[in-house]
């Protein structure tokens, strides 16, 4: 036998095992279609295949973290925002996910962009900003249902950023600067009232005990004499002045 012989034989053995002999690591799926149908799903580790007869997709079994780029929406009470999500997404059934769609990848994207928007576009700004945890719930059951079809399983959802005009920003810092002053009036006024009950009730005492006015007079004096550079005027208490006149009487 020639050498060319020998070279087409060993150059057909190589290509033959090249198109037989696949390995798929084990997040991988294999869909094997044949003579163009769908025949099986094979993997992880090696497989063979037939080949110029059978024909392998791979897909990824692993969790999938796609960004979702901003979108212009127009919230229920007319404000118009952008905001951008993050979706995680996987693959759970790998035939349906090559089979009933194109670009598995793609029409998530395009599905996760127009879901955003109606949703969004069905709350107010408030809703947005405060609950933006039942948001991401809303949005995360919505795609899951949408994409179970195409054997995807949405796990996550999360808003990212939401960018809002520059005038909507101020008004809401006006608000809350408003908000800090209201609470701030309120604290206040709520100190003075509770100084009013108590001054109230010391009146109340010193209207039942006169003497308690004197004991207070004497010691707010010793608290004002502790400092020896402080010259001290003070009026006399009639009441005092009354019993010192009565006892010079009776004296004489």
């Amino acid at each position: 036998m020639g050498l060319y012989p020998i070279i087409l034989i060993v150059a057909a053995t190589v290509l033959f095992f090249s198109q037989a002999i696949r390995v798929l690591k084990e997040y991988e799926r294999g869909v094997v279609f044949r003579l163009g149908r769908f025949s099986n799903v094979k993997g992880p580790g090696l497989i063979i295949l037939i080949p110029f007869i059978d024909k392998m997709e791979k897909v990824s079994l692993r969790t999938v973290a796609m960004d979702v780029p901003p979108q212009d929406i127009i919230t229920k009470d007319n404000v118009t925002t952008k905001v951008n999500a993050v979706v995680y997404f996987r693959v759970m059934d790998a035939q349906r996910a090559v089979i009933e769609v194109e670009d598995v990848l793609y029409a998530t994207s395009q599905l996760a962009q127009t879901t955003l928007r109606s949703i969004l576009g069905e709350s107010e700004l408030d809703e947005i900003l405060s609950e933006r945890e039942k948001i991401n719930e809303h949005l995360q059951t919505v795609l899951d249902r949408q994409t179970d079809a195409w054997g995807i399983k949405v796990s996550l959802v999360e808003l990212k950023h939401i960018d809002l005009p520059q005038e909507m920003q101020r008004a809401m810092a006006r608000q809350a600067e408003a908000e800090r002053e209201r609470r701030a009036k309120i604290i206040s006024a709520e100190g003075e009232f509770q100084a009013s009950q108590k001054l109230s009730d010391a009146a109340a005492v010193i209207e039942q005990h006169p003497v308690a006015i004197q004991l207070r007079y004497m010691q707010t004096l010793v608290e004002i004499s502790a400092d020896k550079n402080s010259t001290i005027v003070f009026p006399l208490p009639v009441e005092m002045l009354s019993g010192i006149i009565d006892s010079l009487g009776k004296k004489k």
